[in-house]
């Protein structure tokens, strides 16, 4: 009995890590490892030049779009809009050369707004995409073949809460892959990874799908998906895709960023004046419950995502750069900086990439922050760079529509 509980442990362990194979410098999907904005390279560039730190290749042909990189085993991945539809594209870390394109749908998008906006996860090589035309699909990493193909709304009765289409990046799980079709059939949808065949589909919860990806989170010892939609935020069972509790939080236009968990609390945040709201959630013998325990203004973060460092949450609101406590909510401090825009943490600092195009090292504590060091972003596109910036391999990584920037950031 002793060596069957640790066999089946030793396997639990193997299959809930996230590619055995995935150096701690890679970046293997939206946000990273772990989907918290937190990369985990040292000995990097505690200040960069005026001009911004080396700039190590250029490449141009990733099309249109708003999609950033994942980054696994010496290759990058991305999508864009090219003449004849959208792409899933690997490149080489190395310099930048396309390797494959493989077409997964039409081209096109939200009026002023073209392109693909969602990151691809990579996997035990495997790719899997989603498109602004909610095409999703599951390539073989080292050639690009097609392995299966389904549509959110055409195949699961997908619905969006507003016209922006489809942004969210597919979570991986084990033997699963798992996203936000929305709608009456059920707002989270799990399939076989291998496959495509649907495993469940939340028939609990039928919200419309927002523009936020989802996290995997440990809650009162109990393993689960969160999800953001417009209407609320929930957890859900990875097995039977039950509804484990649900808290109703109204957002407004286009709710975008990744909510954040530490503990029993779960923090989401989005703009267009609605601001951020804490819910700590509790269980009692089978029975959960959510409570707000705050509801406020002091970030109200866009599109850019939030970073939660030593229980105070990072992020941009409007041109600030802001931190605020995670348990209670409050405002620690508020600056100007680089501009709106999205964030992450690397090296004991934060970069800030700004919509309108500068780029900023910042160090920043809840004693206050200091922007380190600044470059404007050269080969500017007319579109907003809303594309997550990356951090791999000693490399920082800047899409910008048809181009991909990377700059050495290692020190030596």
């Amino acid at each position: 009995m002793k060596s069957t509980t640790l066999n089946i442990f030793i396997f639990s362990f193997i299959v809930s890590t996230f590619t055995a194979n995935t150096k701690a410098e890679d970046w293997p999907q939206w946000r990273g490892s772990n989907r918290d904005g937190i990369s985990k390279e040292n000995n990097l560039l505690k200040e960069w030049p005026k001009a911004g730190p080396p700039l190590t290749w250029k490449v141009k042909g990733l099309g249109i779009g708003f999609s950033s990189i994942a980054v696994l085993k010496g290759k990058l991945y991305t999508l864009g809009d090219l003449k004849d539809g959208s792409y899933t594209i690997a490149l080489d870390e190395k310099n930048g050369d396309i390797i494959w394109k493989t077409r997964i749908g039409d081209s096109g998008g939200h009026r002023g707004y073209p392109g693909t906006r969602s990151t691809p996860t990579v996997d035990n090589d495997q790719v899997f995409a989603l498109n602004q035309h909610s095409d999703l699909v599951c390539l073989d990493a080292e050639t690009g073949k097609l392995i299966w193909q389904k549509n959110l709304v055409d195949d699961f009765g997908g619905k969006m809460m507003s016209g922006w289409k489809y942004s969210e990046s597919p979570l991986v799980d084990k033997d699963q892959v798992i996203c936000t079709p929305g709608g009456k059939d059920g707002t989270l949808l799990a399939l076989n990874r291998s496959t495509g065949e649907k495993i469940w589909q939340t028939k609990e919860w039928t919200d419309s799908a927002a523009y936020s990806s989802i996290v995997i989170a440990t809650i009162q010892g109990t393993r689960q998906y969160v999800q953001l939609t417009g209407d609320s935020v929930a957890g859900v069972d990875p097995e039977t895709g039950q509804i484990l509790w649900k808290a109703n939080r109204k957002g407004q236009t286009a709710v975008i960023p990744t909510p954040v968990i530490n503990g029993d609390i779960v923090f989401v945040t989005s703009g267009y004046g609605i601001g951020c709201n804490g819910f700590k959630i509790k269980k009692n013998g089978d029975k959960w419950s959510s409570t707000e325990i705050y509801a406020n203004k002091s970030m109200a973060n866009h599109h850019g995502g939030v970073v939660l460092i030593d229980g105070h949450v990072y992020g941009s609101t409007g041109g600030t750069f802001r931190c605020i406590e995670l348990k209670s909510g409050n405002e620690i401090f508020k600056e100007r900086s680089a501009g709106k825009g999205s964030t992450l943490y690397a090296g004991d600092r934060f970069i800030l990439r700004s919509e309108k195009g500068p780029v900023a090292l910042i160090k920043a504590t809840p004693k206050g922050m200091t922007e380190i060091s600044k470059f404007e972003q050269p080969n500017r596109s007319e579109y907003k760079a809303w594309p997550h910036p990356v951090v791999a391999n000693g490399n920082l990584y800047l899409r910008d529509q048809d181009i991909l920037l990377c700059y050495k950031i290692r020190g030596n």
